[in-house]
């Protein structure tokens, strides 16, 4: 089946990284994205606060069923990276980790490992703080052939959230 997936990362240090990723999935038949969006159109957006902002991500989620956070080395701190897991969750969307300090970026190489951004965000379970990495699965593209596996990776987070 087709699904719809929206990338969630950190524009500007893993950018070069994520094209090669988000291309791995777009040229493969009936997989689909949401429009990439370029430096100058995020700058623009940004200018417009944070309402505008939360918008955005909202348009951009709409008629997805699964939110790839792809995680580099400062993806953890990124206060709209967080936004985006946190609005995927409650949407009931399917979400996956991957992380990509391994993919090697042209002009800086490979980077080093961050934390997981699934670690901010927890639910309540038994009166103790469960994180979202407890529930949501986290693969690394190298070592785990995301080239070969992500389609996989897709299709078992929407099933997993129920789409």
């Amino acid at each position: 089946m087709a699904r719809k997936v929206f990338f969630s990362f950190h524009y500007d240090r893993d950018v070069r990284r994520v094209v090669q990723v988000r291309n791995s999935w777009v040229v493969r038949a009936g997989n689909e994205t949401q429009p990439f969006v370029d430096k100058a159109e995020w700058e623009s957006i940004k200018r417009t606060g944070s309402q505008a902002i939360e918008r955005w991500i909202d348009k951009q989620l709409n008629g997805t069923s699964v939110t790839v956070v792809l995680i580099g080395s400062e993806t953890y701190d990124r206060e709209w990276v967080r936004h985006e897991i946190k609005r995927s969750y409650e949407l009931g969307k399917g979400i996956l980790g991957v992380y990509i300090h391994n993919v090697k970026d042209p002009q800086l190489g490979t980077s080093a490992k961050g934390k997981n951004p699934l670690d901010y965000w927890s639910v309540k379970q038994n009166g103790r703080d469960v994180p979202f990495s407890n529930f949501y699965k986290t693969y690394d593209w190298v070592n785990d052939d995301g080239y070969s596996n992500f389609a996989n990776w897709i299709e078992a987070a929407a099933r997993a959230s129920g789409r």
